[in-house]
């Protein structure tokens, strides 16, 4: 199971930082190049998406005893997704000097009120940005803590499983036992009763011995 984690830790690696390179890009391009790229840039973010993913069920199949350290790995990655995601939209309003030049011309005023429009337009962007981002993170917290909630009542429900089948099974062998005592008494009852009756004949048996002897004697007294 770990190493299927590990496997997509590497691709993830991988897939990542070739995402960094590509934005690092973004801001350099202008029209269909532009778009190409960031088009590019949205797929293998949505491959590292899906590899997020993969691995977290893969953490939630670990042995509870085992899971803490992949879901601190995964906390890492999620963070390292967000940064991704949040420097992905920045450059898609970002341009270089050399490309903020070619847009603005040599015209020395036209260009500084160009400038600053695309300043606050920019600032304005990012602030968008950051309010989905902040949105984002408590729409992830939430979610990761009603994963956790559910691996707990899960947790609890196999518990709750795994007592009720000792609690079956101690109650089985109380019944066993029980059967075993009634079996032993009734045969202590019946080694009782035997041994009763053999008393009994024993004592029959003395008397009628005692009996004989003395008519015995008797008749021998009387004979002289």
């Amino acid at each position: 199971m770990s190493s299927d984690f590990e496997g997509y830790e590497q691709d993830f690696s991988v897939l990542t930082a070739e995402i960094t390179n590509r934005i690092g890009k973004v801001p350099k391009l202008l029209g269909d190049e532009k778009k190409q790229m960031v088009s590019n840039v949205e797929k293998q973010l949505e491959e590292a998406r899906e590899l997020l993913e993969q691995m977290e069920l893969e953490v939630r199949e670990i042995p509870p005893q085992s899971r803490g350290m992949y879901s601190s790995r995964m906390r890492s990655y999620k963070q390292e997704m967000e940064k991704l995601e949040a420097d992905f939209k920045r450059s898609r309003i970002a341009y270089s000097d050399e490309v903020r030049n070619e847009l603005l011309g040599d015209d020395g005023n036209s260009s500084e009120i160009q400038l600053i429009k695309l300043r606050e337009e920019r600032a304005h962007l990012l602030d968008n940005t950051e309010r989905l981002e902040r949105s984002s993170r408590r729409l992830e917290a939430g979610y990761q803590i009603a994963v956790e909630t559910e691996q707990i009542g899960q947790d609890i429900l196999e518990n709750l499983s795994s007592d009720r089948e000792k609690i079956q099974r101690a109650r089985e062998r109380l019944r066993e036992t029980d059967a075993n005592l009634g079996k032993s008494s009734r045969i202590l009852t019946g080694m009782l009763r035997r041994i009763i009756q053999n008393r009994i004949l024993l004592v029959i048996l003395g008397i009628i011995v005692i009996f004989a002897v003395l008519m015995i004697i008797y008749f021998s007294v009387r004979g002289h």
